[in-house]
């Protein structure tokens, strides 16, 4: 595969990423829309979750065995997100190297040996399988963690993408519970990060990928900023950060590029 220098894409994450002109004005416009600060202002580069509401008045989790909306192509590769040590979510992603678990950074850390639960769903197509794996690359800045498992199951992973959509989905482990997913807008991307609105995520919800209408991994979810009401927004380091940052992942790992 031909590699296309750094920067010669829409890079886009440095910059805003513009879509709709709606969404140019609540993520990158300085006239925002009054009620809804822009996302696209100075990173917050905090560690670890910020907030632990929901994102809007109510709770909109589905379970994946029973989700029939617009992310089929999400939910079809959702064999590949995981449960990690009670306590996060994660997703088993592709890679040149070997499939490895992408985390977020605040959930591990470096030489860990957490259990990885695939299947912890409600109605599961099959028993819940459990493997442990070592934490092979752990940062806070980009927020993000690689767990290289035991054994690998008989699983799909999921590739990763500098391409977002109007949309995006998450599949995450909530407080622990069974595997759900949840969908909102796609608000903007700078500074190194991804930022979703009316889009639920809970504690737990830590390490979930963030996925186009594909069901490719755009980032990763950890840090939660809306509310009860639906302001704010929600956000997660980009995939073309994390590969940057990495020492295992390779440019030739993403889509786009």
């Amino acid at each position: 595969m031909t590699h296309k220098p750094l920067g010669s894409i829409i890079t886009p994450w440095g910059l805003c990423l513009t879509g709709t002109a709606l969404v140019g004005l609540l993520a990158c416009g300085r006239d925002a829309v009054p009620e809804e600060p822009p996302v696209c202002g100075p990173s917050p580069r905090q560690a670890k979750v910020t907030g632990y509401l929901q994102c809007g008045p109510t709770l909109d989790f589905t379970p994946v065995n029973r989700y029939q909306g617009e992310f089929a192509d999400a939910v079809a590769r959702e064999d590949a997100v995981v449960l990690i040590g009670g306590s996060c979510t994660g997703t088993l992603i592709q890679a040149s190297s070997g499939p490895v678990v992408l985390t977020a950074g605040h959930c591990v850390g470096l030489g860990d040996r957490p259990l990885v639960v695939f299947n912890h769903e409600e109605e599961p197509d099959g028993p819940d399988l459990v493997t442990e794996g070592t934490v092979i690359e752990q940062s806070l800045q980009p927020d993000y963690a690689l767990l290289r498992l035991d054994v690998v199951p008989d699983v799909v992973p999921i590739p990763l993408t500098l391409e977002p959509s109007d949309r995006l989905a998450i599949i995450q482990h909530p407080r622990g519970r069974p595997k759900v997913i949840a969908e909102g807008r796609f608000a903007g991307a700078c500074n190194q990060l991804v930022y979703y609105s009316d889009l639920d995520t809970l504690v737990g919800s830590s390490g979930a990928g963030v996925l186009n209408r594909q069901g490719h991994l755009l980032g990763v979810h950890t840090d939660g900023d809306c509310n009860e009401n639906g302001r704010g927004t929600n956000r997660g380091w980009t995939a073309e950060v994390i590969v940057e940052a990495s020492e295992y992942l390779q440019d030739i790992d993403l889509i786009g590029r």
